[in-house]
């Protein structure tokens, strides 16, 4: 399964110094996700991460960011939003429900399927569907290897995602909720939690 990691929605200070560390050990795929951020912000971090690491990095909105900073696609968090006029890259999409799964899927390089267990970071975010809408959602190939499971996400239920065929999962609020951003420093406890979310995907 792919592992996908998703940012927290505000900036803080140490972000970029974690993000970094992330790349470093290997994290292959990076949302950067700041709803209702100004544009300039999100600049200024990607300034601050080395350019290697670009084509790794997916936007969720700002899209002029990834022709700018050659980013790796961008995400519309409603599926049926338009692209941007002239696009050709990837695209990804967040879905709410099996039918837009089914209707937008062949439209896109992947598809998050949100609200598949209680959110770590959004408590207004709640488990929308049940593990027996789940099965038959991945017995009638609508989950498949291009659908990845969003909300919740952790170390106790990856592998019943990856037994559920889902084709990866995208993990916010069970790293980010292992620093302080307020306060804390030291963030070897959110580095260490990644590699085991690595092993547990592999």
């Amino acid at each position: 399964m792919k592992l996908v990691i998703m940012t927290r929605p505000t900036f803080f200070v140490e972000e970029d110094k974690i993000l970094t560390s992330l790349f470093e050990e290997g994290m292959d795929f990076m949302h950067l996700f700041k709803p209702g951020s100004e544009p300039v912000y999100s600049e200024r971090l990607l300034t601050l991460l080395p350019d290697e690491y670009y084509r790794r990095i997916t936007v969720h909105d700002h899209f002029y960011l990834r022709e700018e900073y050659g980013l790796r696609s961008i995400h519309l968090e409603q599926p049926g939003t338009e692209l941007p006029y002239g696009y050709k890259g990837e695209v990804s999409r967040t879905c709410t429900s099996l039918e837009q799964v089914a209707q937008w899927k062949k439209k896109s390089s992947y598809i998050f399927l949100k609200s598949i267990f209680n959110s770590q970071s959004n408590p207004n975010d709640r488990q929308a569907f049940t593990y027996e809408e789940l099965k038959s959602a991945s017995k009638s190939g609508i989950i498949d290897r291009h659908v990845y499971a969003l909300g919740g996400i952790n170390l106790d239920n990856i592998r019943q995602i990856a037994d559920l065929g889902f084709g990866g999962v995208v993990i916010c609020g069970d790293l980010w909720n292992r620093f302080n951003i307020h306060q804390g420093q030291d963030f070897k406890e959110l580095i260490s939690h990644f590699k085991k979310l690595q092993k547990a995907v592999s």
